[in-house]
């Protein structure tokens, strides 16, 4: 799950960019209201986190731009704007939940799974391709009924791999669905990690899922034609 944050004080933007990075999730910072709509426009993003007062365009700019252009982007507002009628506002132009300033790193990471449960709403929470299997909700994967335990970065990956079935994806489109925009491209991270996630859900096993397509990408399928 990619987040876009949208937040301008300095400390609080990578308080909650180690968080959720630390929870599992792939996460960009942005602290400008210009640059934050443009990104949430452009950008491949499961989940937009915005602060109100923002340099540029503020919060409640960025939402009902996203809305007017048709994104479904679910919006989760955090804000120190606490009034009873910033809240109603809010949630009235189409964001899906409003967290006031303070906070617990706690109730923020219960919200952010909650809204993204909501968004999967109309979609499986479980993948299976053959006999592997991986839970969108426990953050589980198995094969052949065996547990196995992958990174935050492995489990994204394997995620990307399986709901693109039989897509070749190239390294480009990989990068920037598991990696943040800072990603340098030069090296070779990508592949590394699909060597472990190989090593991990296919080297145990006699049927191989994931190949590589020379000069291509990476596909994960059943079919080895």
């Amino acid at each position: 799950m990619k987040i876009l944050i949208v937040e301008d004080e300095i400390k609080t933007g990578d308080y909650l960019r180690q968080g959720l990075s630390e929870a599992g999730f792939v996460v960009d910072l942005i602290h400008d209201g210009v640059d934050g709509l443009h990104c949430a426009l452009t950008g491949d993003y499961d989940l937009l986190i915005l602060d109100v007062m923002l340099p540029g365009i503020n919060g409640w700019g960025i939402l009902q731009a996203v809305r007017r252009a048709e994104h479904e982007i679910p919006v989760l507002f955090l804000t120190a704007r606490d009034s009873v009628e910033d809240r109603v506002y809010g949630l009235e132009l189409g964001a899906d939940d409003y967290l006031i300033k303070p906070f617990a790193f706690s109730e923020l990471l219960a919200r952010v799974r909650s809204v993204s449960r909501r968004g999967k709403s109309k979609q499986t929470e479980i993948l299976r391709i053959a006999d592997l299997e991986l839970d969108l909700i426990k953050r589980r994967v198995t094969r052949a009924g065996q547990r196995i335990d992958l990174t935050a970065k492995e489990f994204t990956l394997l995620e990307l791999l399986m709901q693109k079935q039989g897509e070749v994806l190239s390294r480009s489109l990989i990068a920037s669905h598991v990696w943040d925009m800072n990603f340098d491209s030069d090296t070779n991270v990508i592949e590394v990690a699909v060597r472990r996630l190989r090593s991990k859900v296919d080297d145990p096993f006699d049927l191989k899922l994931i190949r590589t397509i020379r000069g291509m990408g990476y596909v994960l399928d059943v079919d080895q034609e």
